[in-house]
């Protein structure tokens, strides 16, 4: 059974800190890739950061810069340390995985950032 479940969203200022978590359970059938989306009402998911397996990183433009995308394979949790905030950071961050061919998502998690 897959299982993706984030947290560490919430509401933080404009110039604000948030560090997103999603523990996942460890399958054989899932990719080592992993990654961050997000999604406001209204618009598809969005790409936001991946990290390979081995620890590549990649970031949508419009976060670079202030987004850390990490992954601690000992606690199978995936994060992502989100810095100076921006209103258009508000959405729902979901994180993927791709197992047996199929793309997993867990719930989101909701950041909402105000000014």
């Amino acid at each position: 059974q897959v299982q993706l479940k984030e947290s560490g969203g919430g509401s933080v200022q404009a110039g604000g800190s948030l560090k997103l978590a999603c523990v996942y359970s460890e399958n054989a059938y899932c990719a080592n890739t992993m990654s961050w989306y997000r999604q406001v009402p209204g618009k598809g998911r969005e790409f936001v950061s991946s990290i390979a397996s081995d620890d590549t990183t990649n970031y949508d433009d419009s976060v670079k810069g202030r987004f850390t995308i990490s992954r601690d394979k000992a606690k199978n949790t995936l994060y992502l340390e989100m810095n100076s905030l921006k209103t258009d950071d508000t959405a729902m961050y979901y994180c993927r995985r791709l197992c047996g061919g199929v793309l997993r998502w867990g719930q989101g998690t909701q950041v909402t950032v105000s000014s």
